[in-house]
């Protein structure tokens, strides 16, 4: 990883710590919407549940939800969405240390975030943690018009970078969106374990496996980047 002189980030699960930010989300809207109901714990669970991850399509989330749920008078869809649009942004999270990790970072290299999602809601949660000036370049994948894991929205962040993808390494949590994405537009790469299992079909290897973001620091300290 001599050549690195561009370290760039996913979003969700990597800065952002999205188990804790949805599970506070889901907290919310149970408590609005069922008050103080017997079964307020199960509830969350289970919107927790069906989520997967971030993976699930929200209308498709919470017309589940209208199904399975004890509502006395059901919302519409597009309520639920409202609801979603405004209290999971203020819900959000940063990952344990990851502002100081970014910052130390960017004192030798030039940082960037690419993150699959809906422009609102993603600028929505940067602007929240703070941290839209940490980075030299944010792409959202709904803006860009094109989402990870396809290899050209990481040709753009080379390209905003005016470096080649061998002088950057992308580090995120999802093996196929950001491992082997970024590993095919020919960048190296750093796999974050958090929810989502290694996958079997997944033909890149990691350059390194890190359980925290402070790691990051100790596998870059001798680089030698310069931004």
């Amino acid at each position: 990883m001599d050549k690195i002189k561009a370290v760039i980030f996913d979003l969700d699960n990597t800065i952002l710590d999205r188990m804790n930010t949805f599970r506070n989300f889901a907290a919310s809207f149970v408590s609005f919407y069922f008050e103080q109901h017997d079964l307020n714990d199960s509830f969350i669970k289970r919107i927790i549940e069906l989520d997967q991850d971030g993976y699930k399509d929200k209308n498709e989330l919470f017309s589940e939800l209208l199904e399975e749920l004890p509502w006395g008078v059901k919302p519409q869809v597009a309520e639920l969405l409202e609801y979603y649009s405004i209290n999971y942004v203020s819900s959000a999270i940063l990952m344990e240390q990851a502002r100081e990790v970014v910052q130390s970072i960017r004192k030798t290299y030039k940082t960037g975030l690419i993150t699959n999602g809906k422009t609102a809601i993603q600028y929505g949660k940067i602007d929240r943690l703070g941290i839209r000036n940490d980075f030299d370049f944010i792409i959202v994948s709904e803006e860009a018009g094109v989402k990870k894991p396809n290899p050209k929205i990481f040709e753009m962040a080379c390209m905003k970078l005016e470096l080649s993808p061998d002088q950057c390494v992308y580090i995120g949590d999802h093996p196929v969106n950001d491992i082997e994405g970024a590993a095919k537009a020919g960048m190296e790469t750093i796999w974050i374990q958090v929810n989502q299992p290694w996958k079997a079909e997944v033909t890149v290897s990691p350059r390194h496996v890190i359980k925290k973001l402070n790691e990051l620091l100790e596998i870059l300290k001798c680089n030698g980047g310069t931004k």
